[in-house]
């Protein structure tokens, strides 16, 4: 009851009349019956091997860029690990649209409407590249920009496909690891980008609101 509450909430606070929307908290559905993820839809993205969620809040880090931060996040039900599939900017994509391997797509979060960044700045924990916030509706560059390789046989976006982004201005991957911060947001992974392909870079698509697909006219 709680969770169809929140995705009720969740569809009015984007503004979406869309009653067909699927809610759902299972990561692992079954391939014939698995929700195909279209532009639009407000998703919890589950890091394969550790099964935190990628996760951002209105605290910036203390060092490198200053910019919000970004961790991954052990609780399942944290209305601050939402992030909107988004296009990359002037393409004549739709809410709705499906999305396929190879794909430049943009992940905006939910409730401070920032969005996923990187750049050559290094992360607190690791040194590797870090990973934040940044920008805004009408602030947003390439380095918001991320690659969708989904690993397998599939070639559209679906829920239970494990999958990759790859940063398109560094060429690395979103990386997180068992390595936790200690102060401000302490208990929660490191997220980074990374220059090659690990185990510790795949990413599935988990809880969320997925909007219908609609295929482009």
């Amino acid at each position: 009851m709680a969770a169809a509450s929140f995705a009720l909430a969740l569809l009015l606070y984007l503004g979406l009349d869309l009653p067909e929307a699927s809610t759902t908290q299972s990561y692992a559905a079954q391939s014939d019956t698995a929700v195909e993820i279209s532009y639009g839809s407000a998703i919890k993205l589950m890091h394969e091997r550790t099964k935190f969620r990628l996760h951002s809040h209105d605290v910036p880090y203390g060092s490198g860029s200053g910019q919000q931060s970004v961790t991954s996040f052990p609780n399942v039900d944290d209305a601050n690990s939402y992030w909107i599939v988004r296009p990359q900017r002037d393409t004549s994509t739709k809410q709705g649209h499906p999305i396929t391997h190879g794909t430049i797509v943009r992940l905006q979060h939910m409730r401070t409407r920032k969005w996923l960044h990187s750049h050559l700045h290094a992360s607190p924990i690791t040194g590797n590249l870090e990973v934040s916030c940044f920008g805004g509706e009408g602030e947003s560059d390439t380095g918001d920009y991320w690659m969708l390789e989904i690993e397998g046989s599939g070639k559209t976006w679906r829920q239970n496909q494990r999958f990759r982004f790859r940063h398109v201005d560094t060429g690395g991957y979103l990386h997180s690891h068992d390595r936790k911060y200690t102060r401000i947001a302490g208990g929660q992974q490191e997220v980074c980008v990374v220059g090659d392909k690990r185990p510790d870079n795949v990413w599935l698509a988990a809880e969320g609101v997925y909007l219908p697909v609609s295929l482009p006219k």
